[in-house]
């Protein structure tokens, strides 16, 4: 069988998933990966709660430690915590991470093609032709889901410059065994740990994935502050360690998510939180969303689209908005910032956590409030 009526691009947890749902419905639906599953992904591998509560099965066997504390620094001077009697974020590996919600998805029917690298898209009236590296297959709806950089999205017209990209280095090392005991109990964020941006550290099974990120879109070393990370967290002595870097879209695409029945979802449509960088949870919940609505739509081409665009009005988008405005203050306007977390820090600490577990979103009136907060702080 070479027709499908979904073709989804890429097995992250974003198309992944995404299968799963339309796959559940009885919906024809083909995973196109262009490697072999398990294959190692770049990802912190930082899984938030609110993402776990957007998949329909468990991932126990998947995570490997989970934190119900996470610990937000500030330099010397200022350290947040945040406690939940869920686990706030779990870590995974994305290939074993993947691989699940992949092996989820074949259960009720969805098809997986490995080693079929997408090389081109043509359209012909109402199906979509998809060229891979071994043959040639037609669908009556394409879902991007293959990342930052998303080939899919170029071949079928969206252009690189309508979002914002941020370069981001991520370390899988290992530690002695002293370092890993004290460090392994901790997932942290260092703020300004990296100019515009911050540091994480976050505990694996048997080692740790540390990172640094930032909004500055210029030149910057990412080295020389990770190395200056390591010293924060008192590493004399990496054991070995494996480098990736990467971007991360922490705004949404100003030109659209749909394209003659193409869907954009994860981070092929910059839906990463712009505060946190986070993009799993988003790439589930948009996933989830576009099934909805070519699920609901009876696979209605301009219905499917017109409910896409909806769902994501009422569920993402307001808040990626917000969340914009937000890390631009956060990040750029250290001053001011610093005078409010000296006397609000626990208080956004506890929000982002509320964000993390999904009890609540970035209020759409965070303008006004930060100007009052300001104001009496100033006055």
């Amino acid at each position: 069988m070479n027709h499908f009526d979904v073709a989804i691009i890429g097995s992250g947890p974003s198309g992944a998933s995404t299968a799963f749902h339309l796959a559940q419905k009885g919906i024809s639906t083909v995973i196109i990966e262009k490697e072999t599953l398990p294959r190692y992904k770049t990802c912190g591998g930082g899984f938030v709660f609110r993402g776990r509560k957007n998949l329909s099965f468990d991932i126990s066997e998947v995570v490997e430690s989970e934190f119900r504390t996470v610990d937000i620094y500030l330099g010397d001077k200022l350290h947040f915590k945040t406690e939940r009697e869920d686990p706030t974020i779990s870590m995974i590996m994305r290939d074993s991470f993947d691989q699940l919600i992949t092996e989820k998805a074949k259960e009720f029917g969805a098809q997986l093609l490995e080693n079929h690298k997408l090389l081109g898209l043509r359209f012909e009236n109402d199906k979509i032709c998809l060229e891979t590296a071994q043959g040639e297959y037609t669908a009556n709806f394409v879902i991007a889901a293959d990342g930052a950089l998303s080939p899919t999205a170029k071949l079928a017209g969206w252009k690189e410059d309508t979002r914002k990209l941020v370069p981001a280095l991520e370390y899988e090392i290992e530690v002695s065994d002293e370092d890993f005991e004290r460090l392994s109990k901790e997932v942290r964020f260092d703020i300004d740990a990296i100019p515009y941006g911050y540091a994480w550290s976050f505990p694996k099974k048997k080692h740790l994935s540390i990172g640094v990120a930032s909004g500055r879109r210029g030149k910057i070393n990412l080295k020389k502050f990770y190395q200056e990370y390591l010293e924060t967290l008192g590493i004399e002595k990496v054991v070995s360690e494996q480098q990736h870097g990467f971007q991360i879209p922490v705004s949404p695409r100003t030109d659209g998510f749909v394209k003659n029945n193409v869907f954009l979802i994860g981070d092929a449509a910059g839906f990463a939180d712009p505060i946190t960088a986070e993009g799993i949870s988003n790439a589930i919940l948009s996933g989830k969303l576009a099934a909805q609505a070519i699920i609901e739509s009876n696979q209605d081409r301009s219905l499917a689209e017109e409910l896409y665009h909806a769902k994501l009005e009422d569920n993402l988008l307001p808040e990626l908005r917000t969340g914009l405005w937000l890390s631009k203050w956060f990040y750029e306007q250290k001053t001011v910032r610093n005078l409010m977390l000296k006397k609000y820090g626990q208080r956004f600490s506890e929000a982002i956590a509320d964000v993390f577990h999904g009890e609540r979103s970035y209020p759409r009136d965070i303008k006004k409030a930060i100007k009052q907060k300001v104001k009496e702080l100033v006055f």
